[in-house]
């Protein structure tokens, strides 16, 4: 269950934006399972906060095609990702966030940079020690305070709803795999051609590091669905 504290003495409107704001951040980072039903009951008491406003924020999710609504029980769940989505989403992914990437090179400060390298040490750390969880947090914030700086509001939102159709089928293949088998990033290419102004690098490093980890997971889905018809036949 999601436990997430809240400030409930805020008004309706942004108790709304934060009940959105952090189931969707738990999307992100996969703490709801793909294909795990929650009712609205247990999101609403573990965030703490009357059904209302997790209702709506829902209601937006499940617009973002992030959840769910299973019609025979009435309950939600994280929608099945099959390899004809994940390449869809892999072809969204790699035309937004390059060109993300590419907008934020002449916003960049020196403090922007330095909050990169921070948070790719963040990342090598949890690789390090193993940290799926981790890792999973520093690649976001790495990415995420790229996309802030590139002051474009409509491809940062794609962005975001990508990645929240994204997380949950991330966690799982990453927590399988465990981090010694992840692809090796392009943020230090990256990085460094923030550092020289070079906007065509980025955008080519961006596209290469989204590619991997796409096709990480496009392999793993590939994978499942062979394994599926010899599991029926055992089970037969």
């Amino acid at each position: 269950m999601v436990v997430i504290s809240l400030d409930t003495a805020s008004g309706d409107a942004k108790m709304h934006d934060q009940v959105y704001d952090r189931l969707a951040e738990a999307l992100i980072q996969g703490q709801i399972p793909p294909l795990k039903s929650v009712s609205l009951r247990s999101l609403a008491q573990g965030l703490g906060v009357s059904p209302m406003p997790v209702r709506e924020a829902v209601r937006r999710l499940i617009a973002e095609k992030a959840l769910e609504l299973q019609p025979s029980n009435k309950r939600l769940r994280v929608p099945d990702l099959t390899e004809k989505r994940l390449t869809q989403l892999m072809t969204a992914r790699q035309w937004v966030e390059p060109e993300l990437a590419f907008l934020a090179t002449a916003r960049m400060t020196r403090d922007s940079i330095k909050r990169l390298r921070d948070d790719d040490a963040k990342l090598m750390t949890a690789l390090s020690k193993g940290d799926v969880s981790g890792y999973m947090q520093a690649n976001q914030d790495f990415h995420f305070s790229i996309y802030a700086r590139a002051d474009a509001d409509l491809f940062y939102d794609m962005a975001r709803t990508l990645w929240l159709q994204v997380g949950p089928f991330m966690r799982v293949v990453f927590g399988r795999m465990g981090t010694v088998h992840l692809p090796k990033d392009h943020h230090q290419e990256m990085i460094a051609a923030f550092e020289r102004g070079d906007a065509e690098a980025i955008k080519a490093s961006m596209a290469a590091d989204i590619h991997e980890g796409m096709n990480l997971m496009l392999d793993a889905i590939k994978a499942q669905a062979q394994a599926e018809p010899t599991k029926r036949r055992k089970r037969g």
